[in-house]
């Protein structure tokens, strides 16, 4: 069996081993694709492949849409090269039902891959083609919340930014550069409409994608680069909109045993491809069942109705709220706070931790007790359904292989949105205070003893990627498994970090907080076992 068109012809050897095959013709898709582009989607990896290339492939089946989707990938081209192309744009969907069942799809909505190379004249004078076309209604990004950003994590300006903006949009270096050049051949092609869809995690993605946008278009105009016209094309709403949304669907990088059932089917080519970058690709990707799509509704040129396929589209108020419910209490808080004490506590899949009695109470008080109370009910999800759906349905899915250490990548970034937000809440509530709070405070000092690269059993582990991880690292050098110094020369040395807004996103010292982490701290780094002893005696 090959994922190729030519080895889907083999219909009946696939279906019976139990794939669904896409019920459209994959061939006159792809070329009404490339004649009429309706959807550039820029980032081709796995959340792609599994949530907006299936979204279309059910409009497609549906009889809602003709043509497919663009794909361009702008960071590793060679996930094009060797894995998209060699596979004509075809993946395997493999979703991971909690009940056990695993359903095979075979994902042929992708009309077109690209390569966003300026370099590379045919590559991106096609992209300019397409970036063109009447019939282009949306373009979405999976780019990463680092995809957006303009500076280093020093406030430093990017160095291929700093060229960009001199060099202006002939030949652009960077990604958000060529981007931005490709919307400017559609401004200089007569201004036609489009929307830029952010649909990356995090945010007010949209915003920050205006705000990259933007910072473009005054940089060009400034330099001369650019028609001054632009800027105002940009913020002409009935020309240009960036909607806010929030995006929820858990995809792991596809794992081996996923591999091995495909494997044992008969599916051929399934070697994993390494770049040079150091992707893993594969022809495959696994997920979980439950998604959530919500974007705010502003699309000048018109859009497929992917309203019909579970899309939710409101307005921009309510997708903040969604993405706060989302981020600061329902899914993300406890998602950080499994893989910081499931790093500690050798663990390396998350559905094991929910096994676990003393990190199932962490969540469930973080959550229901702390969290749920102050949260907003934006009204189109429930936040209780929400958070039930994560700790019974999707965390303690068993079939998926997501782990602690990928979801403790970053974490420095994600403490202030995940936990600084219901803080300011309780400070803002005259009916509640701050320091009443237990788990939040438990997360931060876990965090602290995380950054001590020591597991709950005194042995070393490497933490996981982090813009800041040698930053933070600093304020807990000294300290040592098994020797408890006093709470003020704990304090003394943690207590800058404690203070810093842009990572807790409070002073925890200002809010009553930081007296509550050294104490739990201290407990921690009593000696082996001292994690799990905090824990027992706080969240049972």
């Amino acid at each position: 069996m090959k994922l190729t068109i030519e080895g889907l012809k083999n219909k009946e050897e696939w279906l019976s081993k139990g794939y669904k095959l896409p019920a459209f013709d994959i061939e006159a898709v792809a070329a009404e694709t490339k004649a009429h582009p309706v959807w550039v989607h820029f980032g081709a990896g796995n959340i792609f492949r599994a949530f907006h290339a299936n979204l279309a492939q059910r409009m497609i089946e549906a009889g809602e849409m003709k043509s497919g989707i663009t794909v361009v990938e702008g960071y590793d081209y060679e996930i094009i090269e060797k894995q998209y192309r060699p596979h004509d744009n075809l993946s395997v969907l493999v979703t991971l039902k909690a009940d056990g069942n695993v359903e095979k799809t075979v994902i042929g909505s992708i009309g077109e891959s690209c390569i966003l190379d300026s370099e590379n004249k045919a590559e991106f004078d096609r992209l300019k083609e397409i970036f063109t076309a009447d019939s282009l209604q949306l373009v979405t990004f999976t780019i990463t919340e680092k995809g957006y950003a303009l500076v280093n994590g020093r406030g430093e300006e990017l160095p291929s930014i700093t060229a960009d903006f001199a060099a202006g949009p002939e030949k652009p270096q960077s990604y958000l550069g060529k981007v931005v050049s490709l919307l400017y051949a559609r401004f200089q092609a007569g201004q036609k409409p489009i929307a830029m869809v952010s649909t990356d995690n995090c945010s007010h993605n949209g915003e920050k994608l205006y705000a990259a946008v933007s910072a473009f278009a005054d940089k060009w105009i400034a330099n001369g680069k650019a028609d001054p016209a632009f800027k105002a094309y940009i913020n002409d709403e009935t020309k240009v909109t960036f909607p806010w949304s929030m995006i929820d669907k858990i995809t792991p990088r596809p794992d081996a045993s996923v591999e091995k059932i495909l494997r044992e089917d008969g599916l051929e080519g399934l070697d994993p491809v390494v770049t040079s970058k150091k992707t893993w690709v594969a022809p495959f990707v696994n997920a979980e069942e439950t998604e959530y799509l919500v974007v705010e509704d502003k699309f000048p040129n018109g859009r497929p109705a992917l309203q019909d396929v579970g899309v939710i589209f409101t307005d921009r108020d309510t997708v903040n709220n969604v993405e706060r419910m989302k981020v600061t209490t329902c899914l993300n808080p406890l998602h950080t706070a499994l893989a910081v004490y499931g790093c500690l506590l050798g663990f390396t899949k998350i559905s094991d931790e929910m096994k676990d009695k003393e990190l199932v109470n962490l969540v469930n008080t973080l959550g229901y007790k702390e969290g749920l109370p102050v949260v907003v009910d934006p009204g189109v999800l429930n936040p209780k359904k929400f958070i039930d759906t994560v700790l019974q349905v999707r965390v303690p899915n068993p079939f998926m292989p997501d782990t602690p250490q990928r979801i403790a990548c970053d974490t420095s970034q994600k403490l202030s949105i995940r936990y600084g937000e219901t803080i300011k809440s309780y400070v803002a509530d005259p009916n509640r205070d701050p320091a009443s709070l237990q788990m939040i405070p438990l997360v931060h000092a876990g965090w602290l003893r995380y950054l001590m690269a020591v597991d709950d059993e005194g042995k070393a582990f490497e933490p996981s990627p982090d813009p800041l991880l040698a930053d933070c690292q600093k304020y807990v050098a000294d300290f040592k498994l098994g020797t408890v110094p006093s709470a003020a020369e704990i304090k003394a040395k943690v207590l800058p970090l404690l203070k810093n807004k842009a990572v807790f996103g409070v002073d925890l010292e200002e809010v009553g907080l930081a007296d509550k982490v050294v104490d739990f701290f201290a407990q921690e780094i009593a000696g082996p076992g001292a994690v799990r002893a905090t824990l027992k005696k706080y969240v049972d």
